[in-house]
């Protein structure tokens, strides 16, 4: 949803309607000058009333029609009145005139709210002391700044209950108009039809950047598991014989299961926005000698053929290919155990070929869990408009991938 109700106190939305008594004050005074000039040819109950009307009308509406106006508007309704609305200033969406016009309506509104309550503040406790006073006058006496009076004595005594009251009523008045102004708020400032589209964009592209992360966690963590999973049983097996090769498993153990917190940390910092975490580099084929060596020592028999060059393959190509790859070795330690694999990889003019084979002979049983290696190389491949295949090829385990360098839309 858009628009959100939040809950704020009842001061900090008479400081809204504060804000608005505020803004009235340089349209009074302009009126005030511009009545006298006015008088000569109208009169002067005339002259202030055109005064009046061009004041608090089409100038009025001219500066709501402003954008920083409404965003200063949005901001506040946001902060005082509890409504939650799009941040209109964060959005590169242009404004329409239909938008204008409802913020022009806003901000008069919030002008006349902001008038009413602000010049009924300043005028009625004056007027309520002075009620409640002229029980115990004599003669007429004036009710504060209007231009008024009431009869001293006795006779005014039933004015008291109505002053002591209209402290009361004047809060409700002001919670009142609050009230309106909170539920006006949606339909005036909510956002238009194009910063509806401008905050879903977002919001897809928040999600897709999300699911991005969580493949790189995949694989990332999924590998370093694996890895740590392939060493301990190994160690274990050879614990009382090959001193040497469990302090050998041990070690990369111990970097294995770092480099993956590392990635662990790395990534759930980004998914709590926390602008502050660096923003470690996204590993490439750049990379790729490291990952097999990190294969290697987990028990894998990599051999690699690689032609062309990788530094001509774009970056976005590369990162995904070399997570396909990482993913793609998991899967052969996490399934094909010792198995030997072979890792090919061509950068030709217009595309990136990958294959990766290991012996379907040697593969060992299924382990439970997991389960979604092929799905996340399949999306990284259909993001950049590839072809893939996988599955057993003459007896051997086949990982076929067909990256275009130059994507089209």
């Amino acid at each position: 949803m858009l628009t959100i109700p939040v809950r704020r106190s009842t001061w900090q939305r008479f400081v809204y309607l504060g804000i608005g008594t505020a803004l009235i004050a340089p349209f009074g005074t302009l009126a005030g000058f511009l009545a006298p000039v006015l008088e000569g040819g109208l009169g002067e109950p005339a002259a202030w009333t055109v005064a009046g009307v061009l004041c608090f009308g089409p100038l009025a509406m001219a500066t709501g029609m402003l954008a920083s106006v409404r965003d200063l508007e949005i901001a506040a309704v946001r902060r005082l009145l509890g409504v939650s609305l799009v941040d209109a200033a964060a959005l590169d969406v242009q404004i329409s005139w239909s938008t204008r016009w409802r913020s022009a309506g806003w901000f008069v509104a919030h002008l006349l709210a902001g008038g009413v309550v602000g010049a009924l503040t300043l005028v009625l406790p004056p007027a309520a002391v002075s009620a409640c006073l002229a029980p115990f006058a004599s003669g007429e006496v004036p009710l504060g700044q209007l231009d008024a009076t009431v009869p001293g004595g006795a006779a005014s005594a039933w004015l008291v209950p109505l002053a002591l009251l209209s402290p009361f009523a004047l809060i409700y008045l002001a919670a009142t108009a609050c009230a309106i102004l909170a539920r006006l708020a949606p339909r005036l400032l909510g956002p238009s039809p194009a910063e509806q589209l401008a905050v879903m964009h977002r919001q897809a592209l928040r999600l897709a950047e999300r699911n991005r992360l969580a493949r790189e966690l995949h694989d990332s963590v999924g590998h370093a598991l694996s890895i740590v999973n392939v060493q301990a049983g190994a160690a274990e097996h050879v614990l009382s014989d090959d001193p040497v090769f469990v302090r050998e498993a041990l070690t990369n153990i111990q970097t294995s299961a770092r480099n993956g917190l590392r990635d662990l940390d790395h990534v759930l910092s980004l998914l709590r926005e926390d602008r502050a975490a660096t923003r470690a580099p996204t590993p490439t084929l750049a990379d790729l000698q490291r990952l097999v060596e990190s294969s290697r020592s987990a028990g894998l028999d990599v051999t690699t053929e690689l032609t062309g060059r990788i530094d001509d393959v774009p970056q976005a190509v590369s990162r995904e290919a070399y997570r396909i790859v990482q993913e793609s070795l998991t899967n052969a330690a996490r399934h094909a155990g010792r198995a030997p694999v072979s890792l090919s990889l061509n950068v030709g003019a217009d595309n990136l070929e990958l294959e990766l084979t290991n012996p379907l002979a040697a593969a060992q049983p299924r382990r439970a869990g997991g389960g979604r290696g092929l799905n996340g190389i399949q999306e990284r491949v259909t993001s950049l408009r590839g072809q893939m295949s996988a599955g057993p090829d003459g007896g051997r385990w086949r990982v076929s991938v067909q990256l275009p360098l130059h994507p089209t839309p």
